[in-house]
């Protein structure tokens, strides 16, 4: 039950993180080194240079984690590493790392599944702020009692999540660590690579990824200026689907492009591409929208007929997480869809900086593994590039 820090490890696919984390929620230290300008001239991520990358800069994220923490391994209680899903040879860099730390230092590994991770970023306690630092908004570290960190979780079990990144997009009820159920998810792209290929598309630079590319670009377009069709809107599930929407992207662009007298290789105009930008962006959203409002009316439904609120606790809250959800139209759209429902819900997003792949994600799902008695042994631990939750 005493405070306890973990150092936490990612290297899932292209960028290698590392974070040392305390048990109350607070970040003592992290690095992350962005592959960005390795893989832009390719337009995506390429493994073979991904894992090389990886491998020349894991140590030096964990050494820079520990200085920032001002920390050495000794002290750091345990070890938690990303091992799937992902890309294999990836994840096996940072796995075999966190293997070999753990075992050197005898402490307490813990293995952590990626989705997972990310759903629980949405429990890390907001950070405290020193109300003496002149109205300045500056995390403080504070000592670490016993009281604090079994208690601060910035949102409590069960509660609904929509995971929304460049590889997955589900809804999920979760009612505790390790209990998932999905209730949703894509059959073919998931929203993060509707991004991407939107952005690749329209022969935006994509270093920094295909989503913060395409958002920025459709601040500056009409987002009702192209005529695209909701996806699967006569379908009474709840999965997703972007292929689709990508498909009427390209053919609007050759459409217009057409229209406007220009070649296949000539390129549109900013007005004209951020009017694209924009009525995919908003489309794609529109489809969240609508698969989670049904989502929700099930949930609500389901709870009047149970009637039975101490086996089957209301659901009243829902975090965004993952990649994606550090768009901020997204963010916007899911808060005002929660709030105006009959019986308002409560949107938890973490902070932009922590939807996206970092160590501290998978540092902070090892506390709460740690904190239900979970652990693994290190000797023999495989990664997976799928992981399905049920295989957990």
């Amino acid at each position: 039950s005493k405070p306890f820090t973990v150092l936490g490890i990612e290297s899932s696919c292209d960028d290698t993180g590392a974070a040392i984390v305390r048990s109350d929620g607070i970040i003592l230290g992290e690095s992350l080194a962005s592959q960005n300008h390795i893989h832009e001239e390719w337009g995506g991520v390429v493994p073979g240079l991904a894992r090389t990358a990886h491998e020349e800069k894991i140590d030096v994220v964990i050494d820079e984690a520990l200085a920032q923490a001002g920390m050495s391994m000794d002290e750091v209680d345990a070890v938690g590493v990303t091992v799937g899903p992902g890309l294999e040879i990836c994840l096996r860099v940072g796995c075999e790392r966190a293997k070999e730390l753990a075992i050197q230092y005898e402490k307490p590994f813990v293995a952590i599944h990626h989705l997972e991770a990310h759903i629980l970023m949405a429990r890390l306690p907001p950070p405290l702020v020193d109300e003496e630092d002149h109205g300045e908004s500056r995390t403080a570290v504070y000592p670490s009692s016993d009281g604090v960190h079994e208690s601060r979780r910035a949102i409590e079990f069960p509660f609904l999540a929509l995971l929304v990144s460049g590889g997955h997009c589900q809804i999920l009820k979760c009612q505790g660590i390790g209990q998932y159920t999905i209730l949703g998810g894509t059959i073919d792209d998931s929203l993060g690579e509707a991004f991407d290929k939107t952005a690749r598309l329209l022969s935006l630079p994509v270093g920094g990824g295909g989503g913060p590319a395409v958002e920025k670009l459709a601040l500056e377009g009409d987002p009702k200026a192209i005529s695209l069709t909701v996806p699967m809107q006569n379908r009474k599930d709840c999965d997703f689907s972007f292929s689709g929407l990508k498909t009427n992207i390209r053919r609007a662009t050759v459409q217009l492009k057409e229209e406007l007298g220009l070649s296949e290789e000539e390129e549109l105009s900013r007005e004209d591409k951020a009017d694209i930008a924009a009525s995919f962006q908003n489309v794609a959203i529109k489809h969240i929208e609508q698969r989670l409002n049904r989502v929700m009316t099930t949930l609500e439904t389901e709870e009047l007929e149970n009637n039975d609120t101490t086996n089957h606790p209301k659901i009243r809250s829902l975090a965004v997480v993952g990649g994606v959800a550090a768009n901020t139209e997204l963010r916007t759209r899911l808060q005002t869809l929660c709030g105006k429902r009959s019986d308002p819900w409560t949107m938890h997003v973490p902070p932009p900086r922590l939807c996206t792949d970092q160590g501290s994600m998978s540092a902070w799902a090892a506390i709460e593994r740690i904190m239900v008695g979970s652990s693994d042994l290190p000797h023999h631990q495989e990664v997976h590039a799928r992981f399905p939750f049920a295989e957990q």
